[in-house]
């Protein structure tokens, strides 16, 4: 008859797809009990988003029902998310566990509508989610969030003034948009770009958060340095579109991160196709196609998806209802929260 030690020997062989160890090892199954032949044990994941849940729970199931006397095996999935660890020269906050940013080449390419798509996206899964709108100069994603005109509200008791972040869609948002007049230009140089960005950071109640998606500017200036140097960061999406104008700069923006010894999660490919919406089975490569891929395979990297160009897409963004939230079962949803469960488990690989 066998034991729980029957069934942790069992499991060993077992692992985790994204980070190629055994879930013993990984100390991800946990509380074995066995009883009238019924095994029961918790499968404790790193992210509420993983892609390959339910193939893990099948593994599982399938290494244990072959022990002798087990005739069923009934598997509790839970996650922990672990910690982005802070170098000497960065400090962390405290109440983060990871933090991505989201960055492209050049403007124009829907990095912010893949920001805010995959951070609600994230939080979908049961995962806490803010997202800061690192965008100085363009701070567009309380529009696509469906904040309006808003005073961020600012705690003065302590040493320091705290900013309450706004919510909806289950993130927690902080924009430079909820600080200035709608058509009012930011007109700065870099180190008051660096003080704002460290504002977002460390003088925000973002309280308990999983991931924090940060909405970078386009370009390779002062605001990527200030987070590559600033805070521990689990990694960075570069979004692009085939277009070749737009893959030569991503490739730069990629390099940038890679230079500054940040992870790079992957490519997103944006804009990859167009579905007209009176014909939903065609696709017209109106910026060319297979571009990212061209560009991840170069340069080593993961493609993490392709996001196709729909007209409903748009209209979520200027609407302030995401995709994922306004038509989930629309293409570009159905690939942005695909891009979100790859983005997950991936900034967890390099704790």
């Amino acid at each position: 008859m066998a034991d729980t030690k029957a069934i942790l020997d069992a499991l060993r062989p077992v692992q985790d797809p994204e980070l190629q160890k055994s879930l013993v090892e990984l100390n991800m199954i946990r509380n074995i009990t066995v009883e009238n032949g019924i095994a029961k044990f918790t499968l404790v994941l790193t992210t509420p988003a993983c892609p390959l849940k339910e193939f893990i729970v099948e593994d599982c199931k399938n290494a244990v029902l072959p022990l002798d006397g087990i005739e069923s095996v009934e598997v509790e999935v839970t996650s922990e998310i672990p910690k982005q660890k802070a170098l000497p020269s960065q400090q962390g906050i405290d109440s983060v566990s990871n933090i991505i940013a989201v960055s492209s080449g050049k403007g124009g390419v829907g990095k912010s509508s893949v920001a805010v798509n995959v951070a609600v996206a994230l939080a979908q899964t049961g995962a806490k989610v803010g997202l800061l709108d690192a965008d100085i100069y363009g701070p567009n994603a309380p529009n696509m969030m469906g904040i309006g005109e808003v005073e961020l509200k600012v705690d003065k008791t302590g040493e320091q003034d705290i900013l309450q972040p706004e919510f909806n869609h289950g993130v927690k948002l902080v924009s430079m948009a909820f600080l200035i007049d709608p058509d009012q230009p930011v007109i700065w140089r870099g180190p008051m770009i660096n003080g704002i960005i460290r504002q977002f950071l460390y003088q925000v109640n973002w309280g308990e958060l999983d991931y924090l998606i940060v909405d970078m500017p386009p370009g390779t200036g002062d605001a990527q340095l200030t987070m590559a140097q600033a805070v521990p960061m689990a990694g960075a999406v570069i979004v692009t579109t085939p277009q070749t104008v737009s893959l030569l700069d991503s490739r730069r923006g990629l390099k940038m991160f890679q230079q500054m010894g940040v992870n790079l999660l992957g490519i997103v490919e944006n804009m990859s196709y167009f579905i007209p919406p009176d014909m939903p089975e065609k696709q017209y490569d109106l910026f060319g196609s297979g571009g990212g891929e061209k560009t991840a395979k170069e340069l080593g990297v993961s493609l993490l998806g392709c996001v196709p160009l729909e007209i409903a897409l748009r209209e979520g963004g200027d609407s302030g209802t995401p995709i994922v939230v306004a038509q989930p079962e629309s293409a570009s949803a159905k690939a942005l929260v695909n891009i979100a469960k790859a983005i997950a488990p991936k900034s967890q690989s390099q704790h």
